[in-house]
């Protein structure tokens, strides 16, 4: 899948501050098969109507269309995405869009042990699973569901697939997962898999989140190099790549840590989203929202499509101001916006 002559970008996604953008992450539905306190409400959850998703005909247009404006990878994400009927058909014909160089999918892998093979197959390049404690008990709290034997069936499935690194992303919440740090630094020194740490985000659907109960990187780091010794970084080959990468001193398994809250990454952001329903966010946390959808279903040419998304862009607030008192938190939560 490299790109063709006649695909290089006349165009480019460029906002006011000169970050180019070339990642756009979408999210295929807003349903999901666990509950996430920090995502989702636990009951009561209304869903958007299926008509108002985006087809995957849609889909595969927008990132055509994306392309000629220098998109060259894509994430797919929800909601859960797997729970989107024949995903993989989606995966096979964005693996076709000339210029598309790369195809990610972020999943909870409940349903990742019927699909593996599948989506390998179709053309799906990496894997993020969401997995934010290896103890039962701990998975069940966070997620309100006992799914966490199905989570780690998913596991083997991808790894048989051919799906190598594993990446694991787990978010990090104070008075509730710092015992699952040293475990899952097992996991990554013992295994293939890659351990992402992920400060807690005021993304959650009931507007709970509170600074108090953050785990920070630091914190986090500090935890490793107790049990471990000292940790040495990782340069990154991905100057755009939100995490500050580790390995451990006797060279043995590697960690990440994606500090959105203590140390923002937003100078150096490339990637924007599209919400399940067809709205376009050039931030996760942007109040403001261009409705793809819309011009997409009555009559829009490509070239409307394009302008769209290129005034998206350029409209990019320079940071999220999570840190600022002038912060406002969404409306929409984490699993509405798209992961």
């Amino acid at each position: 899948m490299s790109p063709s002559k006649n695909t290089e970008p006349t165009r480019r996604l460029v906002d006011r501050f000169g970050r180019v953008h070339n990642n756009l992450r979408i999210s295929v539905t807003d349903r999901c098969n666990i509950r996430c306190f920090y995502c989702m409400p636990a009951e009561s959850v209304e869903f958007m109507p299926r008509d108002h998703l985006l087809s995957f005909e849609e889909i595969e247009r927008l990132v055509r269309i994306g392309t000629t404006l220098g998109i060259d990878r894509v994430r797919l994400t929800g909601g859960e995405p797997l729970v989107r009927r024949d995903l993989h058909r989606l995966v096979e014909r964005l693996a076709n869009v000339p210029g598309i160089v790369d195809i990610g999918l972020t999943t909870n892998a409940i349903l990742l042990g019927e699909q593996a093979q599948q989506l390998r197959d179709a053309g799906l390049k990496r894997l993020n699973i969401s997995l934010d404690a290896l103890d039962p008990e701990i998975f069940e709290r966070v997620t309100r569901r006992d799914s966490y034997d199905k989570v780690i069936e998913g596991i083997a499935a991808a790894r048989a697939a051919g799906f190598s690194p594993i990446k694991i992303n787990a978010v990090s919440v104070k008075g509730l997962t710092e015992g699952q740090i040293i475990p899952f630094a097992e996991l990554a020194r013992q295994t293939d898999t890659e351990v992402r740490f992920i400060e807690f985000m005021p993304l959650d659907a009931d507007s709970q989140w509170d600074r108090d109960k953050v785990l920070f990187a630091d914190e986090i780091v500090a935890i490793l190099q107790a049990e471990f010794g000292p940790l040495e970084p990782v340069p990154s080959a991905n100057p755009n790549a939100p995490a500050n990468d580790f390995r451990f001193a006797d060279g043995v398994g590697r960690i990440g840590m994606i500090a959105s809250v203590s140390q923002p990454f937003c100078s150096t952001c490339n990637r924007f989203r599209l919400t399940a329903e067809g709205k376009l966010r050039n931030c996760l946390f942007s109040l403001e929202e261009v409705d793809i959808r819309g011009i997409l279903r009555n009559g829009g040419a490509d070239a409307e499509v394009a302008d769209a998304m290129v005034a998206s862009i350029a409209s990019k607030n320079e940071g999220h101001q999570i840190n600022s008192a002038t912060f406002v938190q969404p409306d929409r939560p984490m699993y509405s916006i798209g992961g």
